[in-house]
């Protein structure tokens, strides 16, 4: 992104990505599935932008994680690893976008895939609270 911005305006994304992952519990626990899984979807887009706007990728308005993630690869190939976590989570912005294309996940498969949506967003380098 062209617009002379500080250096530091990937690391908005990292906030907001941050916030977006600490409701993802919060809204678990509250029993809204849909609002866990939209904004589990939304911290790993968000961080993916982060990562990739602080090595000078230009911003594009997409939400698929998988394109990001591929873009992401280029710089990190580590990241790879970390495929079908995105190909999965990619499916929630849809589910909730888009009705009928599917049911919401389960409380469970989101608290169980939580620990790797957090390994992930630390690869990406944010600081995540314990």
């Amino acid at each position: 992104m062209n617009d002379n911005r500080e250096s530091t305006y990937w690391e908005e994304w990292f906030d907001i990505a941050h916030k977006d992952f600490s409701r993802v519990s919060t809204r678990l626990a509250e029993g809204d599935i849909e609002d866990a899984a939209f904004h589990l979807q939304q911290a790993l887009e968000k961080g993916l932008k982060g990562f990739l706007l602080a090595r000078g990728w230009e911003l594009k308005r997409i939400h698929n994680l998988q394109v990001l993630l591929n873009d992401a690869v280029r710089d990190d190939s580590s990241l790879a690893s970390f495929r079908a976590l995105c190909q999965q989570v990619n499916g929630y912005y849809l589910l909730e976008r888009y009705p009928g294309l599917g049911s919401l996940p389960e409380r469970e498969e989101i608290g169980a895939i939580l620990p790797q949506a957090k390994d992930f967003l630390r690869k990406l380098g944010m600081t995540l609270d314990e």
